[in-house]
């Protein structure tokens, strides 16, 4: 019999927005249970583990950007999907800081290629192939855009810009454009 409802995936997106609210690395089984009201037992049922549900959240995370990255990317080339891209992983990160966090989570190699974070590399291929590179170039660009974009956002959400000018929009601007230059003048492979 189901405790007060609890499913894998009600444990899951509470665990997100409990993620959301206390951070990432407070969210475990016990604090879950506390939420529910009920005994951190009843939960083993559904998750193995703290890690167990913290995989899942990580899980839920990136599927929930990769949803919001195609509906973003849809109609979109070049330096425009380019921006739209940047722009969910930014916005997400505002918006759900907990599970943008949870989505950094390294999972097993099995995990990680039945996951979501598959569809994101495939939809940043999709916008490099609009730049003309082919591999092993497109990986290249995947880690850098990856890199920038977390990098970018992670310095951002910890405070790191807020003490100084100019504005950090149009900094974020400045790198796309930057980006979209790069990828479009892409440095041939040293002979």
């Amino acid at each position: 019999m189901a405790r007060a409802g609890l499913t894998v995936e009600r444990l899951a997106r509470a665990g997100a927005e409990l993620a959301d609210e206390v951070g990432f690395d407070q969210v475990t089984v016990t604090a879950l249970a506390r939420r529910f009201d009920v005994k951190v037992a009843s939960l083993y049922s559904h998750v193995k583990n703290s890690q167990d549900l913290r995989t899942r959240i990580a899980l839920l995370a990136l599927r929930e950007l990769a949803d919001r990255a195609a509906d973003a990317l849809a109609g979109r080339a070049g330096k425009d999907a380019l921006a739209a891209l940047g722009g969910v992983y930014r916005d997400y990160a505002r918006e759900h800081p907990g599970r943008y966090e949870a989505a950094q989570l390294r999972l097993d190699p099995e995990t990680a290629a039945a996951s979501a974070g598959v569809r994101h590399a495939q939809m940043t291929r999709a916008i490099l192939r609009g730049y003309d590179l082919t591999e092993p170039d497109q990986t290249h660009a995947v880690r850098l855009l990856g890199s920038v974009f977390h990098g970018y956002v992670s310095l951002e959400m910890g405070g790191g810009f807020s003490h100084s000018a100019p504005d950090t929009q149009e900094t974020w601007t400045r790198i796309l454009d930057a980006l979209d230059a790069l990828l479009r003048n892409w440095p041939a492979p040293a002979p």
